[in-house]
């Protein structure tokens, strides 16, 4: 069974981050940083080149392939800050709609700049992303 391509890794975050060239994506990131790791409760650690990753989590699916990712991350793309969260996001359609100006992928939400979304309801949502996390977990 083939392994994730994407691990852990020793790089400092705050390396990372501070080599991002656009300040405003810098300031984004940062920003993004300090707010997963208030929600998580956990440090943040570096998960191949250029994710950024938050607590553990292991999972296992019916197809018997298992593996090891985070809670939740993000990751500074060309085009979006890229946030990714175990398990689909349709779950958070509520507070997804009052989010703003956003897209997702089935377990991505693309995000151009923080100044397209309300922060409180970004907050709100990594919350509740959060506690669905630690449900599955315990599934």
């Amino acid at each position: 069974m083939a392994e994730n391509k994407t691990k852990p890794t020793l790089k400092p975050v705050a390396d990372f981050i501070g080599e991002i060239p656009d300040p405003h994506k810098r300031g984004d990131c940062a920003a993004i940083l300090e707010l997963m790791k208030k929600v998580t409760g956990a440090e943040p650690k570096m998960w191949g080149d250029n994710i950024v990753g938050f607590g553990d989590y292991h999972y296992r699916y019916e197809s018997g392939r298992e593996g090891d990712w985070f809670h939740m991350g993000f990751s500074p793309r060309k085009q979006n800050l890229t946030l990714y969260f175990c398990g689909a996001l349709e779950t958070f359609a509520p507070v997804l709609s009052r989010l703003g100006k956003y897209k997702t992928g089935k377990g991505c939400l693309y995000l151009r700049t923080l100044n397209d979304i309300d922060p409180d309801v970004l907050k709100e949502f990594l919350e509740a992303v959060v506690s669905e996390t630690k449900k599955m977990e315990k599934s």
